[in-house]
C-alpha cells in the first residue's frame, strides 16, 4: 500500500488551491477507512495542518514544499563559515550568519515575489 498511499499524499499537496487539496483528502481518507483505518485517523488529524502552505501564492509553494531550500542554505552558511574557519567570539559568528540570510531573504524575495 506504500506506493498507492505516497501518490495520493502527493497528489493533495500537488493539488491547485486549498478547496480541491481539502476534496481530494477526504476522498483519501474515505478510501483507506476500511481498509486501514489508523491511516485515514492520521491523515484527518495530520495533514490539514500540512495544507496551510495553501495560504502562500503558488510560487513559494513550490519552494515551501519540500527542504530543499533548507538544505541549500544549511550548505551555504557551511560554506562561508568555513571560509572563516575561527571566529573571535559568538557575535562575529552570529553577525556572519545573520548577514548570509539576509542576503539570501533579499534574493529570493526578489526572485520569487
Amino acid at each position: 500500500m506504500k506506493a498507492p498511499v505516497a501518490a495520493d499524499i502527493r497528489a493533495i499537496f500537488n493539488a491547485q488551491d486549498r478547496a480541491e487539496a481539502d476534496a481530494l483528502l477526504k476522498r483519501t481518507m474515505q478510501k483507506y477507512e476500511t481498509a486501514a483505518p489508523k491511516l485515514s485517523a492520521w491523515l484527518e488529524e495530520s495533514l490539514p495542518e500540512g495544507l496551510t502552505v495553501f495560504a502562500f501564492p503558488e510560487p513559494h509553494r513550490r519552494l515551501l514544499r519540500t527542504t530543499n531550500g533548507v538544505e541549500r542554505v544549511n550548505r551555504e552558511v557551511k560554506r562561508r563559515t568555513q571560509v572563516a574557519s575561527i571566529f573571535p567570539n559568538e557575535a562575529s559568528c552570529l553577525r556572519l550568519v545573520s548577514a548570509l540570510l539576509m542576503e539570501i531573504s533579499d534574493d529570493w524575495q526578489a526572485d520569487k515575489a
